[in-house]
């Protein structure tokens, strides 16, 4: 039964998600009502599956940065030669968090010009802390005696790397992964303040012509799209870390 509901809700939320992408009109007579003096209900300057498509482009391309340098940084500090430097990493992660976004754009347009790259930049530093923290959690999880058993088989540091350590921390660091896509997805809706192409345009234009329906339209998208690829990771983390003889974190 619970099945069930889950995957009715997947279906609505999917259904209602490419409603709003390719046939908006549809939802109208509901936008209508949150429109003042005759303003349009339907967002229509661009394609909302454009932006949407623009909008998951700077979501992934940050995210695999961020998940990349995350991962060898915690990787480096969970090492004897690294240790010292966890405290730095960690400080500089959470560095990246703190640091308001919209300051981030401030300071990056000026040497990166306008469009994606800032916007890069920013969701890049906002998605290193849950990735690295949990790379650190995951690898210093793992047991000793299952360490020791590693080096009694005779497995040198990259073996045991490989073969043990990463995959025992996995459901975390997939987990750190799922959290930090999630709120880049968010995020990035800042990226319209300088050009770059995402769904944040149509949230800006309704602030702008202080029209509810195109905000509510933007953030909607937004939101499905969260809960849609969350969703769809955790599946895909589900069937790994099955796949590997792991429970998922």
């Amino acid at each position: 039964m619970k099945l069930f509901v889950a995957n009715l809700f997947r279906l609505a939320a999917l259904a209602l998600l490419l409603i709003l992408l390719f046939r908006t009109e549809w939802l109208s007579f509901l936008l209508t009502p949150l429109t003042n003096n005759n303003a349009p209900a339907v967002y229509t300057q661009n394609s909302l599956a454009s932006l949407a498509a623009g909008h998951l482009q700077l979501v992934i391309g940050s995210i695999v940065c961020s998940a990349v340098l995350a991962v060898v940084g915690g990787i480096f500090v969970t090492r004897e030669s690294g240790a010292d430097f966890l405290p730095l990493s960690r400080a500089i992660a959470n560095a990246g968090q703190t640091f308001p976004p919209v300051a981030v754009l401030a300071l990056a347009v000026p040497a990166t010009g306008f469009g994606a790259m800032p916007t890069l930049i920013a969701l890049f530093l906002y998605g290193l802390l849950p990735i690295f923290e949990n790379t650190v959690a995951g690898l210093k999880q793992v047991s000793p005696q299952v360490l020791d058993a590693a080096d009694g088989m005779g497995m040198n540091g990259t073996q045991r790397l490989l073969r043990v350590e990463l995959p025992l921390a996995l459901p975390l660091i997939l987990e750190g992964l799922k959290v930090a896509t999630v709120i880049n997805i968010g995020t990035a809706t800042i990226g319209s303040t300088v050009a770059a192409k995402g769904l944040g345009e149509v949230i800006i234009a309704g602030l702008i012509s202080d029209n509810t329906a195109f905000i509510l339209q933007g953030g909607l998208i937004v939101g499905l799209m969260a809960v849609l690829i969350y969703d769809a990771m955790g599946l895909v983390e589900a069937a790994i870390t099955r796949r590997i003889g792991l429970r998922a974190a």
